[in-house]
């Protein structure tokens, strides 16, 4: 692993009502034990998550971030005290990474609508992210690891967090390479894939069947991917691929070695990408922001409400989070990025 062991990381608890105590404190011990890690959170919280479910204490260092003496996070339940409490640790986390040499952090789930009681009007962790990053151009990336075959499903999606109907209007070719940009810097950078080949998705029901049922793909999207080709010759591009069939060559190098796997994949849209990711790799996925200054990761779950506190959450996608964001950090150290 070369310098991993001069890598600083950090690790927020995320929602303290929810299940992010506990993954984090299950996942530590499972990691890689190459990098210097520090949490971000309420210490006493998390001491009391550790004597609730008899899980040993971490001797990993945390920043602490307190609650006033009258505030009480009731477990299972998120809040104005618990959006806040993971607000303020997030805000934390990026503080550090962008002064205090920090390469990255790996964030435990938070609920926006306890954000929203708190007072905090975004989207997700990604956009404040961006916001204190004073970053425009940033993506969601989603990676996976199979562990039958050890291939690596890479998906970026187009759009995010926005309804189904205006997809087509935020759509556009300026869209699509910024986000094209951002994926093939990771591929080459964080990745080494010198050569990428990278699918892209159809918009419509088989990529519009020549138009007979949309017409985006012929009106911008296929001239759009034809100027790309041209941009980046070094670069395989295909598309549009019809949605329904673009998922079948993933499905096939996830359980067995394929050679026409991409080595990434770019939808259109939230859930024509994220189907197929938590079908495949629900407990391996890792949501990475990719266009920032530092790592971002995040296991590619919620926080939990419903089991928080009963000791039965799995810690797999926070380690396999914890785990990218150091093989990144190293990758980037590798290659002499910060």
């Amino acid at each position: 692993m070369g310098n991993a062991r001069q890598i600083k990381l950090l690790v927020t608890l995320g929602d303290m009502a929810g299940i992010g105590p506990e993954v984090v404190l299950r996942a530590l011990p499972l990691v890689q034990q190459t990098a210097q890690l520090t949490l971000v959170g309420n210490e006493q919280q998390l001491m009391a998550c550790s004597k609730r479910l008899g899980l040993p204490l971490t001797d990993h260092p945390i920043i602490d971030v307190p609650l006033a003496a009258d505030q009480t996070i009731r477990i299972g339940q998120g809040d104005a005290v618990s959006g806040d409490l993971s607000f303020r640790s997030l805000q934390t986390a990026i503080g550090y990474c962008l002064k205090n040499g920090y390469s990255g952090v790996i964030t435990a789930p938070i609920a926006k609508s306890a954000w929203l009681a708190a007072g905090h009007h975004y989207p997700g962790q990604t956009e404040l992210l961006a916001e204190m990053a004073e970053v425009t151009r940033f993506g969601m990336l989603f990676v996976a690891r199979s562990p039958m075959t050890d291939w690596t499903m890479r998906t970026l999606l187009a759009t995010t967090h926005i309804p189904l109907r205006q997809v087509p209007e935020v759509l556009t070719p300026e869209v699509l390479t910024l986000k094209l940009e951002l994926l093939l810097k990771c591929l080459e950078r964080d990745f080494g894939v010198e050569n990428p080949k990278v699918a892209i998705a159809g918009l419509n029901p088989h990529s519009g069947e020549q138009g007979q049922i949309g017409r985006e793909e012929i009106d911008w999207l296929i001239p759009w991917l034809n100027s790309q080709r041209q941009r980046f010759p070094h670069v395989t591009l295909e598309g549009p691929v019809p949605p329904d069939t673009l998922w079948v060559s993933p499905a096939k190098a996830w359980h067995h070695l394929e050679q026409q796997a991409h080595h990434g994949y770019l939808a259109l849209y939230h859930d024509q990408g994220l189907i197929p990711v938590k079908m495949l790799a629900f407990d391996q996925a890792v949501n990475t922001t990719i266009g920032l200054p530092f790592i971002r990761t995040s296991p590619d779950h919620g926080t939990a409400f419903d089991i928080a506190g009963q000791g039965i959450a799995r810690p797999d996608s926070m380690v396999a989070a914890i785990d990218l964001a150091i093989e990144l950090a190293v990758q980037r150290q590798v290659n002499g990025h910060n």
